[in-house]
This record gives structure tokens, sequence and C-alpha cells, in this order.
């Protein structure tokens, strides 16, 4: 007499669950806390690791300084992009980053921008001379604004242009005053005119007038995953490489 088919069904169907039940817990979900001018760039990084590996990667983007204090403060990210070494080494004095992991992804270049359409023939002496209001981030905190700042000031005209810089939370809030047309002028990164096409640069700051310009990537201590150091190690690599150089990022200057 044949084995009654119920038993075999059931194992199959409680394989079937298993399956269903194995397959999320498998996949990890990694915070990273970036730098708002990296956005454009990493969210297409961020969609082709998820497609590749399986993983979720949540991007939190806010200016260093703020992404810095909060992890400071014990926010559960685990990796950060910071636009500037001094926040890094900031959280690094805490014990708050794994140094070991520690590495410059990219660098940047500063610009004046304008709304599209607007291209004077002296960018800088028009910037001076005219009356208009200046975006830029927070001079004394966000790394943007720090270049910003260091480079008109080694241009002689931080003073004299102080009373009508708007200070913003982030080169990208800057950058939006520019493109709606709030303010006629910013200073931001030059990934951050490229991703935005209501604006244009009107002047490349030389690299002498400011501290140069990286992009340092860590674990922060405590967070640490196969996925996350896997994702870190994707930033590095080729394709994540080619990516942000599309956007506009540049190598990083030995």
């Amino acid at each position: 007499m044949p084995e009654p088919s119920l038993p075999l069904s059931l194992f199959f169907r409680a394989l079937a669950c298993a399956l269903l039940l194995a397959g999320p817990a498998r996949a990890e979900q990694i915070t990273v806390f970036a730098a708002a001018s990296l956005k454009t760039a990493l969210d297409d990084i961020a969609a082709g690791f998820e497609a590749t590996t399986g993983n979720s990667v949540a991007l939190s983007f806010a200016g260093s300084s703020v992404l810095a204090r909060q992890i400071g403060l014990g926010a559960p990210a685990q990796i950060f992009i910071s636009a500037n070494p001094e926040w890094m080494d900031w959280l690094a004095e805490q014990g708050r980053i794994d140094p070991t992991s520690r590495r410059d992804l990219v660098s940047n270049r500063l610009v004046l921008i304008a709304p599209a359409g607007h291209a004077p023939s002296h960018p800088l002496a028009d910037l001076a001379a005219g009356p208009g209001r200046i975006a830029m981030a927070l001079v004394e905190a966000v790394p943007a604004g720090i270049y910003g700042k260091a480079a008109l000031t080694h241009l002689d005209l931080w003073d004299q242009l102080a009373p009508r810089v708007v200070q913003t939370d982030n080169a990208r809030a800057a950058l939006a005053l520019v493109a709606t047309g709030a303010v006629p002028y910013g200073i931001v990164y030059a990934t951050d005119a490229q991703a935005e096409p209501r604006v244009m640069p009107l002047y490349t700051f030389d690299t002498d007038t400011h501290p140069p310009i990286r992009y340092p990537a860590a674990l922060v201590t405590g967070q640490d995953s196969a996925a996350a150091r896997a994702l870190l190690d994707h930033l590095a690599s080729a394709e994540a490489r080619a990516i942000l150089f599309r956007h506009g990022f540049l190598p990083v200057e030995e």
C-alpha cells in the first residue's frame, strides 16, 4: 500500500516557508552617514551595491559636522564619509571610528556659482563690487563653508564679503538657494554645480587658496559587520570610483 502523499507535501511547504524566512534574514541593512555633497553619486553607488549583494543601504546626508556630532553621541551609523579630514579626526580622537578602516576616497574643487545664464566677464570683481548675497555652508563648521571662507580670505575678499554671506546647513542647501534664484551667488563644490542644471560655475578657486578637499571614509566603532566592510571596500573599488568620477569628483592627490 503506497504511503500517503500528505507528509511529503507538508515537507515541501515547510521547506518553502523556511527559504522565504531565511532570505531576508541573510540580507543586511547598512547605515551610512555621508556629506551632503556626495548624495547624487552615492545614490547611484548604493543602488548597484544593493542589486549585486541583496543588502540594503540606508543613506543619511547632512553637513559633515552635524553627522560627526551625531555619531559622537551614539547614532547607529556603520560608515561615516566626511567632506574633510578634520571631522574624521575629531571622531578618531574619541575612539568612535576604526582607524584601520580609514581611507581617502576622492577629492573635489570649489567653485563660485550663479543661476544659469549669468556669465560675467570678471566674476570675482563683479562679486566684490555688487550688492548680491552669497550662499555658503556654515563657515565655521561645515567643510564647504570652511573651504570657502579660507579661499575668500586668501584672496583678501572675506572681510568685504562676510556681511553678505547667507550661511546654510550644508553645501546642497547653499546650492538650492542659488538654483531657485533666492540668492544670486554661491560657493559650493564643483560636483554640486555639475548636479544642478539651474546653476552655472563662474569661477574655480585655485587649490592653493584653501586646504585640500578630501573625503575620508571609515567604519564606526562598535557598528562593524561583514556587509558594512564589504560596502566600504566597494566604495574604494574601480566600479565605485568610476561613478564618483562621472559625477565630477577627482582622484586624491598623494
